[in-house]
């Protein structure tokens, strides 16, 4: 096992590493997500409540590659949360990340921050349309995302499920999770515009956001709500045409299987 820490204190350092050997799912109050990815809520022995993810374990290739040539998405995630904490922007406070190898490469990786409670996320702002706030959270999470896009932050998954927002006594609070995807560059304003394109497919919260956006970098509205509804539009289809190749591929290797296996004598 091989541990980074980039926090000098290394506070939890320890007891982190033990859960992680022991199983997280052992120490684990909650599990928030299964299946690739465990996400699990878990306390620590001075009661501070921390989240532990554990990426999935790479295929045969990325092993080697994050061993060798490329960070891997639990210190990416790390370093990335400790940039965003140095420019003020809300993301859960990082605590560690543990990397395990064997002789061929990287076997599996943990990235640790403490618990960051949210009364939603954006995911409800696109199914629920009767919270009352909902259009000052919209406005406000745009402002929030221009503040982004001017600290030269581009969030490549900027997407429903990760921002959670907190209401405040003076407004919102946002916090990035799921930080492994990002590049701190300038960004154009076609990016910057296509960074909407995963939030939302309904036209009146694009309307609501592309207004805010040209108010806050002074742009024309009416371009910038074309140009973010093109961007909206062109994710959709690409993102359900893979969803249909994949059906159609899992249909057909279902298919093939009937067709080849052989009943028992």
């Amino acid at each position: 096992m091989r541990n980074d820490i980039l926090d000098k204190s290394q506070h939890h350092k320890e007891e982190i590493e033990g859960i992680i050997r022991n199983g997280v799912e052992y120490s684990a109050e909650k599990i928030l997500q299964g299946g690739r990815n465990l996400v699990a809520l878990v306390s620590l022995s001075n009661q501070t409540k921390t989240v532990f993810k554990k990426f999935k374990t790479p295929h045969l290739f990325n092993r080697i590659v994050y061993r060798f040539f490329r960070k891997s998405k639990a210190q990416r995630s790390f370093e990335y949360a400790t940039r965003l904490t140095e420019l003020n922007i809300g993301t859960p406070k990082p605590l560690h990340f543990v990397e395990e190898f064997d002789w061929i490469g990287l076997t599996s990786s943990y990235y640790v921050s403490e618990y960051q409670p949210s009364d939603l996320t954006y995911r409800e702002l696109t199914t629920d349309f009767s919270i009352e706030d909902h259009e000052e959270i919209l406005k406000a999470f745009t402002r929030f995302t221009y503040e982004l896009h001017e600290k030269n932050v581009h969030f490549l998954d900027h997407s429903p499920g990760n921002t959670l927002i907190e209401r405040a006594n003076r407004g919102y609070n946002f916090h990035l999770v799921d930080l492994n995807r990002m590049n701190f560059e300038p960004l154009s304003f076609e990016q910057r515009i296509r960074n909407f394109a995963k939030l939302t497919i309904h036209k009146a919260m694009i309307k609501t956001m592309s207004d805010e956006y040209a108010k806050c970098g002074n742009y024309d509205k009416e371009e910038v709500f074309e140009l973010m509804w093109k961007h909206t539009r062109e994710f959709q289809h690409k993102y359900y045409k893979k969803i249909r190749l994949k059906k159609f591929f899992f249909f057909w290797k279902k298919k093939y299987k009937s067709m080849t296996s052989t009943s028992p004598i």
